[in-house]
């Protein structure tokens, strides 16, 4: 019972830093103990390293959707200039 009340206060402790962990947030760092406390954590619960799997894997889906490019405006024109210039040709 004891072992099962401090897992679940580690997963608890661990759970509020697992993002300041990923982040490396300056404004809001990690103490060097509480960075070892959390590693040896994750390390051995499978509960809070799949909740940190999934922290990285919105940043990196976050990452990669912030460097999408909008199309060129003037290839979208020149694109809209023939499919109107096909559309006249089909009505005439």
């Amino acid at each position: 019972m004891i072992s099962t009340v401090t897992t679940m206060l580690t997963c608890h402790w661990s759970a509020r830093r697992i993002q300041r962990y990923l982040d490396a947030d300056p404004s809001a760092p990690l103490e060097p103990a509480e960075i070892r406390r959390l590693e040896d954590h994750l390390a051995t619960c499978v509960k809070c390293s799949a909740a940190a799997e999934e922290f990285r894997g919105l940043a990196r889906m976050m990452a990669r959707w912030s460097q999408r490019r909008a199309p060129d405006p003037a290839i979208a024109a020149r694109i809209m200039m023939a499919c109107e210039a096909l559309l006249t040709e089909d009505d005439a």
